[in-house]
């Protein structure tokens, strides 16, 4: 079993890292393989639509996203963590959901994965159930099995992530849930 978690953040070291982190910790805890993926260290172009992707399951697009679509693909679970950009996630995360669309027309390859989700705001309400729900649109897409924290959408942290226990909970309490769901698939 393995859970992929993946930090959409431009920045190193930052909120989305640090709950990347604690993320990877809990899954281990869990006895589930955890895996990460920065965004912050990694070259994804946007998608150019060319169609490519529907006739051959190759992106003509030399970046780092053929490895990602690797760890993707191997992952029973996925935990996606972004930074709320006016209301969403950051443009680096966007650029990989849109790329993700091979994924898509190569047989639905991410369906039943267990999804969650999680953003960093500002303020308490500075656009982090947006941000999930971008998050969940695009899982929806892949067929995703989608999961929350029993409570909420998934993890609604308050910039700075250390100093929000309440946010820190809701994170620990979705990547339980979606390695509960994994283990129950498996």
């Amino acid at each position: 079993m393995k859970v992929v978690v993946i930090s959409g953040s431009p920045r190193k070291n930052g909120n989305c890292e640090k709950m990347a982190r604690d993320s990877l910790e809990e899954i281990s805890k869990n006895g589930i393989e955890g895996v990460f993926v920065s965004l912050a260290e990694l070259n994804i172009l946007p998608c150019n639509a060319c169609e490519q992707c529907s006739k051959e399951k190759k992106c003509p697009i030399d970046d780092d996203m053929e490895g990602v679509y690797e760890v993707l693909e191997s992952a029973d679970g996925i935990v996606i963590i972004s930074p709320v950009y006016f209301g969403g996630v950051s443009s680096q995360l966007k650029a990989l959901f849109d790329r993700t669309l091979l994924l898509r027309k190569n047989g639905l390859l991410l369906k039943n994965k267990v999804g969650g989700a999680g953003a960093v705001g500002r303020s308490r309400n500075g656009g982090q159930e947006l941000t999930i729900q971008g998050i969940h649109a695009w899982m929806h897409i892949h067929g995703m099995v989608i999961v929350g924290d029993d409570n909420h959408f998934g993890a609604t942290v308050q910039h700075p992530y250390e100093e929000d226990e309440f946010g820190r909970q809701t994170l620990i309490r979705m990547v339980r849930k979606v390695c509960e769901v994994v283990k129950a698939k498996s």
